[in-house]
């Protein structure tokens, strides 16, 4: 029996909604580090341990059941006390936690030994109450004023933040206790004095409340031992019922499913009604722990990704990010009128408008890929109604694209910010550094993106299919043409003969930055690659300095500037490889698309719980390797698992068409993947329930339940 190997990150992870509670494994929060509890972008305890007379506990093991939902289990070491040596490994203590706006923790002790043991259990706790750009950065500025009231009579300990009209607060209560035993607080330490008999058990719960402004958010209210299992808060299981249930027999492929699930599931956010408008909506948080907000580019391309598993996603993204549209224009925030933001922070740096995040609008892909996704949530659901909402939102988007999206009037689209805070790089790959030139030197001046240029290509073509359903052919023809005139200038300006590739992006000067890289990939997704071109872009991305055997590299492990160990010069991105594989298949080249979705499964089968991460390093299979992990990489991380539906929806070639009543279809399973069923998918107001299966080198299927009438194969 081979030895299974799991990666991942040595920590615990919970999180509901805002809040986030990173710890070590032992679930101690350590002094100084990035751990600690989040809630809306500030974090709210900074340091936690707990303590046996100040001897800390040892780890036996621990873990995550759920997203919401942390186990501990703690033993001693040899203990001084007036009595004598409490023996090493006689005590269990079990530490369960269950987030929700705050947190409900259980200590449950266990005396394991033969005799009586009477001890301090302490537990320190501090806030610090920094924002979480600061933690992030490492670089921390003490601002505003911190003070922290014992009150006995309600075993409450409480820490209050104020800087001016920012104000947070930290209460930590004692509850349920056992027996006589009450909390008291000294030298910075909540205390029990236990005393436990041979086999005795006690328990206590400590519950941290948490208030932004003078809001208390929720905590769970029952103990674990108490509470139903499984992840129940925010309706999780609620929601999950309304998803097209996937089914196959890769027992791989189908933990990476149901692990990609229970990530939506957890990160959804929820922006509840307004008196102005009486629906809630519903948008992914980009990741966790440091992307816990609205993100435009993430929350679009998770939408698209998951189109056909939920639509609500998709809805949710275009209201919610259309309230935010710009109307004006703030160098500052780099915002322009039509822009759709880039991301939202309610922080304190946020509120005192210390950083651009207001939101801050520092993204060129947005404002093309929320006209995408509106056609594609059209098609999805065939809702008329949809249309005539965002309509407004959409011109306006176009308007944009025509004016400062195309910065100097030739046709193309580029990107620079205006802010002097602003984001150098405002595509997906947005670090500092992830744009160079074939010579390893950085890319200045305005960046014409290849990417950029396709989603524009393929919102123009979407707004013209829409224009068409509304009865506005002149509308619909005038972006058909310029469409066509994108076409033609992106494959006259990026193809690059000598290495049958496009360009990365057009610089400052409009020279062509000829570094190989993945974002090509977009281009066959949007469908702007000429036909007669795919063959060598796709086997160029299939090339051993780009196909890493766990997917395919940012950039060409031959480029001066490549590192696998980098943010984007050269690691492994699961959601870049489900958009290059949903390319590769658009153009017919199936098997390179399912030899694709292979690596990346095959790279998820090695990660805790066959959960995705944001990334992971680039470094070349071999038989006896491993994918090896980012540090820092988000885990769950929105658009990770929603590369998983978008693989499976790239595979059966899915592709839902309600405004004419019909779902179009194009499976080519790979050998590897033998089956897969889709359960009530749903287009428009019918449902279908389809099972593929692979006979020989031809994908099969089987309509079990809807009108098969309504299905064609493309």
């Amino acid at each position: 029996m081979a030895l299974e190997i799991k990666v991942g990150p040595p920590q615990l992870a919970v999180h509901h909604g805002y809040s986030v509670l990173l710890t070590e494994p032992d679930g101690s929060i350590p002094w100084p580090s990035d751990r600690g509890l989040y809630v809306q972008d500030t974090r709210i305890i900074s340091a936690w341990d707990i303590y046996a007379n100040g001897e800390r506990w040892e780890l036996l093991s621990s873990g995550t059941p759920s997203h919401d939902l942390a186990r501990i289990f703690l033993t001693n070491p040899n203990v001084t006390t007036e009595d004598g040596t409490i023996i090493e490994h006689t005590l269990e203590l079990a530490i369960t936690r269950r987030i929700g706006g705050g947190v409900h923790e259980d200590l449950d002790l266990r005396n394991h030994g033969a005799t009586m043991v009477r001890f301090n259990l302490e537990i320190a706790v501090r806030s610090d109450f920094a924002d979480i750009f600061e933690v992030k950065s490492g670089h921390i500025v003490r601002r505003g004023h911190i003070t922290t009231d014992w009150e006995p009579s309600t075993q409450s300990l409480t820490t209050t933040y104020i800087n001016r009209d920012f104000r947070r607060v930290l209460s930590v209560h004692a509850d349920r206790i056992s027996g006589a035993t009450h909390a008291v607080y000294a030298n910075g330490r909540i205390s029990f004095e236990i005393a436990l008999d041979p086999g005795g058990a006690w328990h206590a719960c400590l519950l941290y409340g948490v208030a932004a402004g003078e809001h208390w958010l929720d905590i769970p209210a029952a103990c674990t031992a108490t509470a139903p299992p499984g992840p129940t808060i925010n309706g999780s299981r609620t929601w999950q019922r309304e998803l097209t249930r996937i089914t196959c027999s890769n027992a791989n492929m189908q933990s990476l499913i149901t692990q990609a699930v229970e990530d939506m599931a957890a990160l959804r956010l929820p922006f509840p009604a307004t008196a102005q408008d009486g629906e809630a909506y519903v948008v992914p948080a980009a990741g966790l722990p440091w992307f816990v907000a609205l993100f435009g580019r993430d929350s679009l391309i998770v939408a698209l990704q998951t189109i056909t598993l939920w639509p609500g996603f998709a809805l949710g993204a275009l209201e919610i990010l259309g309230r935010w549209q710009a109307t004006e224009r703030d160098g500052h925030r780099d915002a322009e009128p039509g822009k759709i933001p880039h991301e939202l922070r309610i922080g304190e740096l946020a509120h005192f408008a210390l950083i651009p995040h207001t939101p801050y609008y520092g993204t060129a892909d947005a404002t093309p890929l929320y006209l995408i996704v509106l056609h594609a949530a059209w098609r999805a659901t065939g809702d008329p109604a949809l249309l005539a909402r965002h309509l407004a939102r959409a011109e306006a988007c176009l308007a944009w694209i025509d004016t400062d999206g195309d910065r100097d009037q030739d046709g193309l689209q580029e990107h620079q910010t205006r802010s002097g805070v602003g984001y150098e790089n405002q595509g997906w790959k947005d670090s500092g550094d992830a744009l160079v030139h074939a010579d390893g030197t950085p890319v200045t001046g305005a960046k014409a993106l290849c990417e950029l240029q396709a989603y524009v290509f393929a919102a123009w073509r979407g707004m013209a299919e829409i224009y068409d359903h509304l009865a506005r052919p002149a509308d619909a023809q005038r972006l058909r043409d310029k469409a066509d005139t994108i076409y033609r200038q992106f494959n006259e300006k990026y193809w690059n003969e000598a290495e049958g590739f496009y360009a990365f992006a057009l610089d400052g000067a409009k020279r062509p930055v000829l570094s190989v890289a993945s974002n090509p990939g977009h281009c066959l997704w949007c469908g702007i690659v000429a036909p007669e071109r795919a063959a060598r872009v796709v086997a160029r991305l299939m090339a051993p300095d780009m196909a890493s055997g766990w997917g395919i590299r940012t950039l060409s492990a031959s480029h001066p500037a490549y590192n696998p160990l980098s943010y984007q010069r050269g690691s492994v991105w699961p959601h870049d490889n489900g958009i290059i594989a949903a390319g590769m298949a658009r153009y017919g080249f199936t098997e390179q698309a399912g030899e694709v979705a292979r690596q990346v499964a095959d790279a998820g089968s090695f990660f805790m719980l066959h959960q995705l991460p944001e990334l992971y390093a680039g470094f070349t299979r071999d038989p006896t390797s491993f994918p090896v992990q980012y540090l820092g990489a988000n885990v769950p991380q929105a658009w990770a698992a929603g590369a998983v539906f978008h693989l499976v929806q790239t595979l059966l070639g899915v592709e839902p068409d309600a405004p004419r009543g019909e779902l179009r279809i194009d499976p080519h399973l790979p050998d590897w993947l033998p089956d897969i069923t889709l359960h009530d998918l749903r287009v428009g107001t019918q449902h279908f329930t389809i099972a593929f299966r692979r006979d020989g080198a031809i994908t099969r299927h089987e309509i079990l339940a809807g009108d098969a009438t309504k299905v064609r194969r493309k």
